[in-house]
């Protein structure tokens, strides 16, 4: 049994990576961590040139990244939301899986999990960046007929705590997620470590991953 897992974070080592390396780690399975920035993936062209042959016809890394997506017993997808929305690199890896629906539906029935790293305090008045980020991911998933067995929100940080100017410009993330008297030092810098919740979901994700595909190797009566 292998469990592919994608993160689409293109941050060294980040809140998104340790979430989605905790949740493989907790499947107990053989498993593969993949970093989209290290590939070359360009989104679908919606020329449907892939019908006959399940490939995609844009040649990059797409290719070989929907193949291991094809051999996988599972897969886990991890993004963050700019923009409110979901990231470039992993909208564009969910793209590129369509070629494999075509008459095969060769995702269909695989158990997949979610990981979603958000900037954005719940409940303060600005998009639902989290809930937009995965609900991208989880009706992707369901339109090749996945089953989605789970998924995990984590806190990130807006750029601006790095930048050098998050506590005077006046279009400064910390002030405008946090209120006005937020600043760099007040909010800090957040870990995923440091999120109880996130982390028990990130193992419960892998745990319950591991189970639904043990269930699906049990002989039936």
């Amino acid at each position: 049994m292998n469990v592919l897992g994608v993160s689409g974070s293109p941050i060294k080592n980040s809140n998104t990576d340790r979430a989605l390396t905790l949740a493989l780690e907790s499947t107990g399975l053989e498993t593969e961590f993949i970093k989209l920035r290290r590939y070359a993936v360009e989104p679908c062209r919606a020329c449907l040139g892939c019908v006959k042959t399940n490939r995609c016809v844009i040649k990059d890394d797409g290719i070989e990244l929907a193949e291991k997506a094809k051999e996988a017993n599972a897969l886990i997808v991890a993004g963050f939301t700019p923009y409110s929305s979901l990231d470039g690199r992993t909208k564009a890896f969910i793209e590129r899986l369509y070629p494999l629906r075509h008459t095969y539906g060769y995702l269909s029935g695989k158990p997949g999990g979610i990981i979603i790293t958000s900037a954005t305090p719940v409940g303060e008045g600005l998009p639902p960046a989290a809930d937009m980020g995965v609900n991208a991911v989880k009706f992707g998933m369901m339109e090749e007929g996945m089953e989605v067995v789970g998924e995990v929100r984590t806190m990130g940080n807006t750029p601006c705590i790095k930048c050098g100017n998050g506590d005077e410009c006046k279009m400064s993330g910390v002030k405008m997620m946090y209120g006005p008297d937020a600043t760099v030092a007040s909010v800090g810098v957040g870990t995923f470590e440091e999120q109880p919740g996130a982390v028990e979901a990130a193992v419960k994700l892998g745990k319950d991953i591991a189970e639904k595909l043990r269930g699906k190797q049990e002989p039936r009566a």
